[in-house]
């Protein structure tokens, strides 16, 4: 069994105060963009419930959208515990389940049957991501709200662990300047329940419910650790050095992702 050490680092989070500056940006920004309020999708994990609730305190619209797709029991029976908590607290929450299964296997019928298995899975696992995204903007376009983006400070600047133009793919991310562990952290000062603060982190797009850990291969305090370390590696232990490797392959082959699209520039004489 492979040994995973959990990084020590020190968070001085003002809690608080970080709550209340992300409401008050998300507030500012809706203004500044005249739209109406904001809509999310709600997994069941801790980025969701987290963003949710920051959404909820601006108390602007919100509409939270679960949208299983072949989703597992436990992650569902989270979402929908979230939502009831989260409607009971914030008036202004509305919530809605859209089961995109049908839509998603009925997209699978459609297409030729793929060559290789492996890679097939991992296309139609970020088109479950897709889907979803589809789905919000209707919604926002509807209600003239923006969508809310649940990434965090890793997965969208270190690693890149997130579908391009999926989970992606969003109008404002109010976590991206936070790590998972300051998430869970505000997470218990929001009171998120019990359940999604220590369920195991995954993003809920593979039919074996593999977490975010057995997909990557390290631990987000270990990748946090490895996203800040800057020093010699000569007195590294062998975990070290491995958590160092699979981040900078990762960064290296997702670092598309965390690019602005490029753009082919005609010279001026071309024109």
């Amino acid at each position: 069994m492979k040994t995973i050490i959990t990084f020590a680092k020190t968070y001085f989070v003002q809690e608080e105060k970080i709550i209340k500056h992300i409401v008050s940006w998300l507030k500012q920004y809706s203004n500044l963009s005249k739209t109406k309020g904001f809509v999310i999708g709600i997994s069941g994990g801790i980025d969701s419930a987290v963003a949710s609730v920051l959404g909820a305190k601006t108390e602007l619209p919100l509409l939270c959208i679960e949208m299983p797709i072949h989703q597992s029991a436990t992650q569902v029976e989270r979402a929908i515990n979230h939502l009831k908590w989260l409607k009971n607290d914030y008036a202004n929450v509305s919530a809605m389940e859209i089961n995109l299964t049908p839509l998603f296997d009925s997209f699978i019928a459609l297409l030729p049957k793929s060559k290789t298995e492996e890679t097939s899975e991992r296309a139609l696992i970020n088109t479950r991501a897709r889907i979803r995204m589809t789905t919000l903007y209707y919604f926002a376009q509807l209600n003239n709200y923006l969508v809310l983006g649940t990434g965090n400070k890793v997965e969208d600047f270190g690693i890149g662990f997130f579908t391009k133009n999926g989970d992606g793919g969003v109008d404002l991310s109010p976590l991206a300047d936070l790590t998972k562990s300051e998430i869970f952290t505000l997470g218990k000062q929001l009171t998120i329940i019990e359940a999604i603060q220590t369920a195991a982190p995954t993003d809920g797009l593979w039919n074996d419910n593999r977490t975010d850990e057995e997909q990557i291969g390290a631990t987000y305090p270990e990748l946090e650790w490895a996203m800040d370390f800057s020093l010699e590696e000569n007195g590294l232990s062998e975990r070290e050095k491995e958590v160092l490797k699979i981040y900078r392959h990762l960064r290296k082959v997702n670092l598309h992702k965390m690019k602005e699209i490029p753009v082919c520039t005609i010279p001026e004489e071309l024109k």
